[in-house]
């Protein structure tokens, strides 16, 4: 029993070790994607605007165009 429990404590500890590296690499990164926003902010860009286009250009093509054409629906709707 003793080496099995061994076994599972030296896995659950790489996993946590792993998954601890990650979030450090994540914190890096997201820390690098604030810097690159910063920098579009000082050349004149509107943040918001880039933060909606990447939102934009991650979706699947089909959905962003059912959620463009909902959106002109309902545009339609309030101008009546």
């Amino acid at each position: 029993m003793a080496v099995e429990d061994n076994v599972g404590r030296d896995q659950l500890r790489a996993f946590v070790e792993r998954i601890e590296r990650l979030e450090e690499e994540k914190q890096a990164l997201t820390a690098d994607i604030r810097e690159v926003y910063s920098e579009a902010k000082g050349a004149g860009f509107d943040i918001r605007v880039m933060r909606q286009l990447i939102r934009l250009r991650k979706m699947d093509a089909d959905d962003r165009k059912q959620m463009e054409d909902i959106l002109n629906t309902y545009e339609r709707a309030l101008q009546s």
